[in-house]
């Protein structure tokens, strides 16, 4: 069933935003030990954005093709952090970037930009961006006491954002209910 469902919102034109999972999964090196058991511990679609920048440039495509056929398997979506050409070039169905290497659609991927500021979300509007993951809201523990948006900050930039958001920096599935934020987006709390 979640394989046939993500076949249907998936395909074609991606302008069918309100198919986009609620819970994504970003990989990381803190979370790479944990990946593989988090994309099969989820019976509802979820989205793995593979980054794994640690990795050389043929282990990261490795991993990345092991974790994708496992991802697939399971009916999630699978999203790259490069830019589109490379993104289509490994199989992947979407890809994350900052606004500023986004092109506009015409390779049929699904967009997914990055924001942390008004500035980033004005961007990822005028790039054709499906979502915009916007990010930090709370403390995370990839940068230790830097600048956090918080929930009235978050909600007040995220209001602005002609596509749907996806909250990141700190979250868990507590935090997405405590926010009351549907869609969001873990490196630690996955």
């Amino acid at each position: 069933m979640a394989g046939s469902l993500m076949a249907r919102c998936y395909s074609g034109s991606m302008r069918q935003r309100h198919c986009l999972p609620d819970v994504w999964v970003i990989s990381d090196r803190r979370n790479e030990s944990r990946l593989e058991a988090a994309l099969l511990s989820h019976s509802r679609p979820v989205a793995l954005v593979f980054r794994h920048y640690h990795l050389g440039k043929d282990a990261r495509r490795k991993e990345f093709d092991r974790l994708a056929r496992i991802a697939r398997r399971c009916g999630h979506l699978v999203i790259l952090a490069a830019d589109a050409p490379q993104a289509l070039r490994w199989g992947a169905q979407g890809h994350y970037a900052p606004p500023r290497m986004l092109r506009p659609k015409r390779s049929g991927l699904i967009v997914i930009a990055t924001a942390h500021t008004m500035r980033e979300i004005a961007d990822a509007n005028r790039s054709g961006a499906d979502a915009v993951m916007l990010s930090p809201v709370f403390p995370t523990r990839s940068h230790p006491g830097g600048k956090t948006l918080g929930p009235v900050r978050f909600r007040l930039l995220a209001r602005y954002a002609r596509v749907p958001v996806i909250a990141l920096g700190g979250m868990n599935r507590q935090r997405s209910h405590s926010l009351k934020w549907e869609k969001w987006a873990a490196i630690d709390g996955v």
